[in-house]
C-alpha cells in the first residue's frame, strides 16, 4: 500500500473546500444575476434561476476535480465570481 504525500492530501482538500465554498459562492452569484438579468417576470426569472443553480452547482464541482492543478481550480471559481459580482453591481448601480 503506497502513502499518499502531505502535498497530495493538501490539494485534495483545496480542491474539496474549492468545490464545496468556491462552488457555492459562484452559483450563488450566478443565480443572482441570472435572476436580476433574464428577460422575465420576476417570479419566472427567479424560478428558472434557482432550478439552473442546481446545474451550475454540479458542473461547478465536476469541473474543478477534473482540471490539473487545484491553483486552476481556484482561479476557475474566483475569475467567473469576480466577473459575475461586478456585472450584478454594474447593473444595481443602472436600475437605481
Amino acid at each position: 500500500m503506497s502513502s499518499l504525500t502531505a502535498s497530495y492530501r493538501l490539494a485534495v482538500a483545496s480542491r474539496a473546500l474549492a468545490a464545496i465554498v468556491g462552488g457555492y459562492a459562484l452559483t450563488a452569484l450566478a443565480t443572482f444575476a441570472l435572476a436580476r438579468l433574464l428577460p422575465l417576470a420576476r417570479a419566472e426569472a427567479s424560478m428558472t434561476a434557482t432550478l439552473l443553480s442546481f446545474v451550475i452547482y454540479a458542473c461547478v464541482v465536476i469541473w474543478v476535480f477534473a482540471t490539473r492543478t487545484a491553483w486552476r481550480a481556484w482561479l476557475g471559481i474566483v475569475a467567473p465570481a469576480a466577473v459575475l459580482g461586478a456585472l450584478v453591481w454594474l447593473q444595481s448601480l443602472v436600475s437605481t
